[in-house]
């Protein structure tokens, strides 16, 4: 759906790194109840990013599916953060910006499944590769308000936006093909003997995805015994727009995927320790996009395919992470 604008999405971010900015700048001069702090983190993500294509006159609830699988994939992460030193003190805006890059490798198996017949709903393609993540890249943007509620418990209210960059390759593996009746859309049962086809020692395909993702969520923390400190939070969000490719190597063809508005929600938690000017974090997070819908373009072309495209991401976020308070 290449009307479908991301500009909105990026006009959030900006804004929120706008934010980010001017908070430091402003209070420069004001008594230090802020901190700026700066952390790095070691972590991986653990999930699958789907990729879809929606019936016309099939049987089945989907044309095509396509799991791509990120078992694991490690990361390292930069993140900027300016808070108030003592969140249940007094109120205060917050905000922090981060980035995380990934290391590519082998990551899993790529599935990719067909239901095209006319008559049923049953399966007639299958093929099973390796999957390779070759870029895994990630930026989070928060600005909020911190709101004291207990002289240890408090609230953080927030705005987020998110870009993130993922490309995968399908390597080898093998094909089951159901044999094609002689009347146009109708198959033999996958499981009748069908065709076996190998893609030993070959790139069978390649997808990359663009996500940009605009959220509001909530924070609950509460600080322990000066050191030890827990937190909480959700966002949830419809503002979803992703970017695809869809590269088939042997066909030499590229299907350009423009789709959005599928569900986005995340759960964190974090358990905390400080140490004078140092704190160190383990956080635990599962990030879900649900299925996006919209146009699909064909290499370079002027008009859609009839069939609607999607994709959808489901991972499990786990990092160690240490920062210090400038």
């Amino acid at each position: 759906m290449k009307n479908i604008s991301f500009f909105p999405f990026l006009v959030i971010i900006i804004l929120l790194l706008s934010v980010n900015h001017s908070l430091y700048c402003q209070n420069q001069q004001e008594e230090k109840v802020n901190n700026l702090s700066l952390g790095v983190s070691f972590g991986f993500v653990y999930g699958q990013a789907a990729e879809l294509v929606y019936p016309t006159d099939t049987k089945g609830e989907l044309l095509s599916e396509l799991l791509w699988d990120i078992k694991p994939v490690f990361y390292f992460q930069l993140q900027a953060e300016y808070v108030r030193k003592n969140p249940v003190k007094a109120a205060g805006l917050y905000t922090s910006l981060s980035f995380r890059a990934g290391l590519p490798g082998d990551s899993g198996i790529l599935q990719d499944r067909d239901w095209m017949s006319i008559e049923n709903d049953g399966l007639t393609h299958f093929s099973e590769h390796t999957n390779r993540t070759n870029n895994f890249f990630w930026l989070d943007a928060t600005v909020g308000l911190l709101i004291p509620v207990k002289s240890y418990f408090y609230l953080k209210p927030f705005l987020s936006g998110s870009w993130m960059h993922l490309s995968f390759t399908g390597r080898d593996g093998y094909g089951a093909y159901a044999r094609s009746k002689n009347t146009y859309g109708a198959y033999y049962p996958i499981s009748d003997n069908p065709d076996y086809y190998s893609f030993d020692g070959s790139d069978v395909i390649r997808y990359k995805q663009d996500w940009l993702l605009a959220a509001a969520g909530i924070s609950i923390g509460a600080s322990l015994f000066k050191s030890l400190s827990f937190e909480l939070s959700f966002q949830i969000s419809p503002l979803t727009y992703c970017i695809a490719v869809d590269n088939h190597i042997g066909r030499k063809t590229d299907f350009n995927d423009y789709t959005a508005w599928g569900i986005f929600l995340e759960p964190k938690g974090s358990v905390s320790y400080s140490i004078g000017r140092f704190v160190y974090s383990l956080e635990l997070a599962y990030r879900y996009i649900g299925r996006t819908k919209g146009s699909t373009y064909i290499n370079n072309s002027l008009y859609p395919v009839l069939n609607e495209s999607g994709a959808g991401l489901g991972l499990i976020d786990a990092r160690l992470f240490a920062k210090f308070h400038i």
